[in-house]
Formats: structure tokens, sequence, C-alpha cells
């Protein structure tokens, strides 16, 4: 795929999961992929994990397209401005941006309320969430207007539809991710101006590198962890919301989608693009049609 030649993209918070996803289908449809994060090979994060940035760049750039990997902290204002000086310097130009940045896994607390959930972690969630988002966007989104046509996505957890009428685990992570969806809803607003766009999009159950390890499976074995949780048939890899993302960004008319919740499996009934076996998970709506209502696991109709 070449659809995406010539275009630069930077996708915030690549290290691993979506975010590796997504730079590596941005790759595949043969851009030039900026992937930040904090874990390199010099240095770990917090999560002391094994994924780097340097990883996915080398991924994307295997895939045919160019990765380009750098170490930023999205909370760090000046780091993202130093990093989108870069890219003007070295490009000239930004087509898309992938707000993908979170690091929330270890510090939400399931289903407890705000005066139980240590209040530090739930305050630091936030900022990871929030903050991060909108420095990157203060200082990334002038370069994107530059020229007309840019994407913006803001990446989240639950469709605004979904979001609406459902309690996510605990007030910091509920509000963590609805305010990516107005967020884009809101930058919406201010690009349209400009000739751009912005979305949310929501993957569905990911296999990331994270889910995998809690099952204790790999991506090769994954349908093993049915075995003790039958509705994980519906999970999806992190390549999934990728190639949603890059059949968004070759889209001519994207701008119809401009300020909209979406999600991975929505946009491949639109798109026909698959996941890596071929199929197309539809997770939302099989979370509530089978899942919630009570069924026995069965994605015959959703995927």
């Amino acid at each position: 795929m070449s659809s995406l030649a010539g275009q630069v993209a930077l996708v915030a918070g690549a290290t691993r999961g979506g975010g590796r996803g997504i730079a590596a289908e941005l790759g595949a449809a043969g851009a030039t992929v900026y992937v930040t994060g904090r874990t390199t090979r010099a240095q770990q994060s917090e999560y002391n994990r094994p994924e780097t940035i340097e990883e996915t760049a080398e991924l994307v750039t295997a895939l045919g397209g160019k990765g380009i990997a750098i170490k930023v902290d999205h909370l760090v204002p000046a780091e993202v401005e130093a990093l989108v000086a870069n890219i003007k310097a070295e490009q000239g130009r930004l087509d898309i941006l992938v707000n993908d940045i979170w690091g929330g896994e270890n510090l939400f607390e399931w289903n407890k309320a705000v005066w139980e959930h240590d209040l530090e972690n739930g305050l630091r969630l936030l900022r990871l969430a929030i903050d991060t988002h909108l420095i990157t966007a203060h200082h990334a989104l002038p370069l994107l207007i530059a020229q007309p046509g840019g994407l913006m996505v803001e990446v989240t957890d639950g469709t605004a539809e979904y979001n609406a009428t459902h309690y996510r685990l605990s007030v910091f992570y509920d509000l963590a991710k609805t305010a990516a969806i107005r967020m884009a809803w809101d930058h919406a607003k201010d690009l349209e101006k400009h000739g751009a766009t912005a979305v949310a999009i929501t993957p569905g159950w990911m296999r990331s590198e994270m889910m995998l390890g809690h099952f204790g499976v790999s991506e090769a074995n994954w349908r093993d962890a049915t075995k003790d949780q039958p509705h994980f048939a519906i999970s999806e890899s992190p390549r999934f919301v990728g190639r949603a993302i890059a059949a968004l960004a070759a889209d001519p008319n994207k701008a119809r989608w401009n300020g909209q919740s979406l999600s991975s499996g929505g946009l491949a009934q639109v798109y026909g693009f698959t996941d890596l076996d071929g199929s197309r998970p539809d997770c939302w709506r099989y979370m509530i049609e089978v899942q919630e209502a009570g069924k026995p696991a069965d994605t015959t109709g959703y995927r």
C-alpha cells in the first residue's frame, strides 16, 4: 500500500499497544511516521516494560514507511515544542496527528468511588490522559493546518454512545476517556476553518502486549485465553485500529467524519479493511448485544 506516500504523521504515545499498531499501519501505507514515548532502549518509563519506541520505528520502516523515534514526555511543553520544531525542520509539514498518549493502566482502581480511589494516582491519570493531549495539540496543530487536508485523531476507549450510558471503571478513568471524545469535537470546530478534520476513535477489546500478558498468551495463541474468558473471542489486534486510521487518512472525503466518535469495527464496515486474521471484529455492538445481554460467547455476525 502507498496511499499515504509523501505524508508525515506524528503518533504521540507509540511505544506499545494501539500506538504501535497505528504507527505500523501508517507506515504500511507509505507515510513517514514520528513515534514518541518515554521508553527507549537506554531508559524505561515507570511502566518497566520492554517495548521501546525504537522497536516501533523499526517496524514502521520494515512495513514500507519511514519510522523516526524521538523520546518525548508529553507532559513537558518544551519537549513537545522541540519535537514539532524538529518535524518542521526535517519535513516541512505534518499531515496526521494521532494523540494516543495514555500511561494510566497502573493508576486506576476498578469500581472505586472518588473518596475510595487513591487521589494522587487519579489526578496523575487525568494529567496523562488530558494535559498531554492538549499540550501536544497546542504545539502540533499550527503545523498541521499549514496546508489543508490534515487529520487529527484522539484515541480513547469507548464510543460516545457507549460511554454515555456506561460507568467506565472509576470516575477518573471515565473522565479521561470521555474527555478525549469531547476534545476531538472541540478541535473539529477549530480545524474545519482550516480545511482539517478531527475525530475520536476507539479500538475494541485490544490485544495489547499488556493484555496478552494478563492472560498469559501471545498473539500467536491468543485464542487460548477464551478458555477462561470466552468473550475475548471478539478481541482485535492493535493493527486493526491502525488500519482504521490509515483508511481514514487516505479518504479524500474524510471531512464527513469531522467531530465524530468512531470505532475500528465501525470504520471497517465502511472502508472494507480487515484485522490481521482477515476478520472484522465489531466489539462495541457485541459488548451490548451479547456480553452485556448475558448470552453465551458467540462472535457469529460480529467478526
